[in-house]
């Protein structure tokens, strides 16, 4: 495990949690990889990291706000109103030397701060102008959010900094462009920038938003009521604050035979990584996670090995943590674990299933069940929702998920969460049906032993 000391880089960690036992001819290994970082908003070291840190300072970050202005922020008029508070909050909590723009949203895309295709740099006097420009925001047009996002990376990858961030905010529908224009802008702008996307209201699509987050490597959330923007909008500029490390990656390496058959992210959020792959050599692929600050988040990995005889064992996966270097040059490994097979002929230990591979195994299901549910209830199959949200039900009980047990007892009356019985709801509200689809990939972390 590599550790770089306080007064250089943030400290990360690998722990993998696995049964390496399998019994005789068994070939699937499963892992959960807890990778953490601790020391964000230590002083940088031009050695440690020279092309992410400058000598004496912290990591330099570009931020982008994107405002939805399209005609619907009009209605209800405070709508209008609480963006630019939300956005004016979110600059303050800039911190001084990051690069920032605002970005007004319609059917084009228009800056509003500070112009001329540039950034500005956070102090005391261009916050206040910032704040003064967002006066000038006004409801009008349509909405093409692929637009907003292709002039955010313009303006985000003029500066020379470590972490560009975008925080996206819209209240419709993106219905003046098409998804493929959609894709293509998300397409173009991964691995370039991170960005949160947050819905407001009820009348936007769930799809586009989480979709928007899920490629950026982003968080995705809903705010119904336009009035809790400005605590969201400084939470999420809190959060991109906070960042110290950009461009990680999850690198798998697997020895000749091996392959994995699957990589997810499982905590805080389920966010599937598996296409996301890119080669990194022989047998090596690496996977994105995006920017670290303090933090800590779960990769359940699964890898197909060759069958072997008892008593025979092998390193089935190496994990790295690691800062690719591009074309020509190595990457800077962060922190390594390995991933064990071990063939034995006792049937108790290859037969039990490690406790936080199980419990995010649950997880990824309760994500996928809350979908296929709600798209049964939209499409009037109400027994194939209750089948599913009843299944939901289950297992946020039985993995202590509260807070999404809150938001299915929206959706529908429990009659009993350990079996899973449940009865759908004659009405339910809009805000709450669009809450617990927004979040149900969010999820509970797994006591470790």
């Amino acid at each position: 495990m590599a550790n770089f000391s306080k007064s250089t880089v943030p400290q990360f960690s690998v722990e993998v949690y696995q049964n390496e036992y399998l019994p005789e001819g068994g070939r699937e290994v499963n892992a959960i990889v807890t990778v953490s970082s601790t020391g964000g908003g230590t002083i940088g070291s031009a050695t440690a990291a020279p092309h992410l840190y400058s000598a004496g300072r912290a990591p330099d970050a570009a931020v982008a706000i994107m405002v939805d202005c399209s005609g619907s922020m009009d209605y209800p008029p405070t709508k209008m109103r609480n963006a630019r508070d939300a956005t004016a909050a979110a600059i303050d909590t800039l911190r001084d030397g990051v690069h920032f723009a605002v970005i007004g949203g319609t059917h084009v895309a228009k800056e509003v701060y500070p112009g001329g295709g540039r950034l500005a740099v956070a102090d005391a006097a261009t916050r206040d102008q910032a704040k003064q420009a967002l006066r000038r925001l006004s409801a009008g047009g349509g909405t093409a959010i692929g637009t907003w996002l292709r002039l955010a990376d313009r303006l985000l990858s003029s500066a020379d900094v470590a972490i560009r961030h975008g925080i996206l905010l819209t209240d419709g529908r993106n219905e003046h462009e098409s998804p493929e224009d959609l894709k293509a802008a998300l397409d173009t702008c991964a691995g370039r920038f991170t960005c949160d996307a947050r819905g407001v209201g009820t009348d936007w699509e769930v799809s586009e938003v989480t979709g928007i987050a899920s490629a950026l490597l982003g968080t995705a959330d809903i705010v119904a009521d336009p009035a809790g923007l400005a605590e969201d909008f400084t939470q999420m500029m809190e959060t991109a604050m906070g960042k110290e490390i950009a461009d990680v990656s999850l690198r798998l390496w697997t020895p000749m035979g091996a392959e994995i058959k699957f990589v997810k992210q499982v905590a805080p959020t389920v966010e599937e990584l598996t296409d996301r792959r890119t080669e990194a050599g022989p047998r090596a692929g690496d996977y994105p996670t995006g920017s670290w600050g303090d933090e800590s988040r779960d990769y359940h990995v699964c890898v197909e090995v060759p069958a072997a005889g008892i008593g025979q064992e092998m390193l089935a996966a190496r994990v790295s943590l690691v800062i690719p270097q591009g074309a020509g040059g190595s990457a800077q490994t962060l922190s390594q674990g390995l991933v064990r097979a071990v063939w034995t002929d006792d049937m108790a230990a290859s037969t039990s299933i490690n406790a936080q591979v199980a419990h995010y195994t649950g997880q990824a299901e309760l994500a996928q069940v809350i979908q296929q549910g709600l798209d049964a209830r939209k499409a009037g199959d109400v027994d194939g929702a209750t089948a599913k949200l009843g299944r939901a039900v289950q297992l946020a009980s039985a993995s202590g998920n509260a807070d999404t047990a809150k938001l299915l007892a929206k959706v529908v009356d429990v009659v009993d969460a350990a079996t899973g019985t449940v009865r759908l709801k004659a009405k339910v509200e809009e805000a709450d049906e669009m809450t617990l689809e927004t979040r149900s990939t969010k999820t509970v972390r797994v006591k470790k032993s």
